[in-house]
């Protein structure tokens, strides 16, 4: 029975999945919020590259719920994380742009679109990018301790 679904766990369910689940669970606690941002970018890039390898696989639905959880990483979490009023014109932009690739995501989700999935990847590149260049300042800054 070990390491076996149970005929009533759902499909995906594997015990080792548990503990995959609780370390993920345990990394989260405790995160910083600057590591909070990184692990939505990480989940975010991961669901793009499995998005675009199901699409050239032709797993449609496997696609289909990569681009959705990607979609919800961007509107849940980095969306919804940024603060408009104390980030000014920096967070507003960057609330635009998760708009923006959420709606060519959706869209990619639509028509099949790998050109999509591959400009949304361009477009948010640089921000991840720019994201993992400040943690060393800001874990190590009085406010973050």
């Amino acid at each position: 029975m070990y390491g076996q679904a149970s005929p009533f766990a759902p499909r995906h369910y594997r015990p080792s999945n548990m503990y995959t689940r609780v370390g993920l669970e345990t990394e989260v606690h405790d995160a910083s919020p600057h590591r909070l941002i990184a692990m939505l970018f990480d989940g975010l890039f991961s669901a793009l590259a499995q998005a675009q390898g199901a699409l050239e696989a032709g797993e449609r639905e496997v696609k289909a719920r990569a681009l959705s959880r990607a979609v919800r990483i961007l509107d849940e979490g980095l969306k919804a994380g940024l603060n408009l009023e104390a980030g000014g014109p920096l967070a507003r932009q960057l609330s635009e742009l998760y708009a923006y690739a959420s709606l060519r995501l959706t869209q990619a989700n639509l028509r099949d679109d790998l050109e999509a999935i591959l400009e949304v990847r361009k477009l948010l590149q640089p921000v991840q990018e720019a994201w993992g260049a400040i943690a060393p300042r800001v874990e190590s800054s009085p406010v973050a301790a």
